[in-house]
């Protein structure tokens, strides 16, 4: 039973990183998975010590991408609004702009940025800049998101391999129990009462 909750991490694992892509938390989705397997195995596989280095992962990856998504908009001149229009509008992206590129996963990526593009672009544009200066603020954001979900992608990966390595069912399953060898086959007593009555047949008589 355990190869197949192992086998349902894995799945879940790969949704995880996916679900990463669309600007939504597939870390934590990959967090969360693991400390459910490791919650239905009775941590006979994996521990604290692995879930500690998940949950590190995980937070590490999150203020990576914040800060190069941020640093992109931020050195093109784009302000607060700009950065939230630009994670509003990649978060969009991911969803509806795929089509762009109609190849798995390359495509999400695609989406996201173009999404961000036009989420700083616009916010931008609405709050008095000019044009240009809108154009390179976009520009700005949607390179740093990428860099960001490439990056926070790779610690993505880590978690997967960490996962993968620490939840490997073997070395913990009970052990067969041992054969117990039957007891010895022995006739029954049998009482005097029951015993068969033995019949003595009479002597012949002797001639005189």
């Amino acid at each position: 039973m355990d190869w197949v909750y192992y086998i349902a991490l894995f799945a879940l694992l790969i949704t995880g990183l996916f679900v990463n892509l669309l600007a939504l938390p597939g870390l934590w989705l990959m967090l969360a998975s693991a400390a459910a397997y490791a919650w239905v195995t009775r941590g006979d596989y994996m521990g604290w010590p692995s879930l500690t280095v998940l949950l590190v992962l995980a937070i590490v990856a999150e203020v990576v991408e914040f800060l190069a998504g941020s640093a992109g908009a931020k050195k093109a001149g784009g302000s607060v609004r700009g950065m939230i229009g630009a994670i509003v509008g990649g978060l969009l992206g991911g969803f509806f702009l795929t089509f762009l590129v109609p190849i798995p996963i390359l495509g999400t990526i695609v989406g996201v940025c173009v999404g961000t593009f036009l989420g700083a672009w616009g916010v931008e544009l609405l709050v008095g800049k000019e044009m240009n200066q809108s154009v390179q603020i976009g520009i700005g954001a949607a390179k740093g998101r990428l860099v960001g979900t490439l990056l926070k992608t790779l610690f993505g990966v880590a978690m997967l391999i960490v996962a993968m390595v620490a939840a490997w069912p073997t070395g913990a399953a009970s052990p067969a129990p041992t054969p117990t060898s039957p007891p010895p086959l022995t006739a029954p007593a049998t009482s005097p009462a029951t015993a068969p009555a033995t019949t003595t047949a009479p002597l012949p008589a002797v001639e005189r």
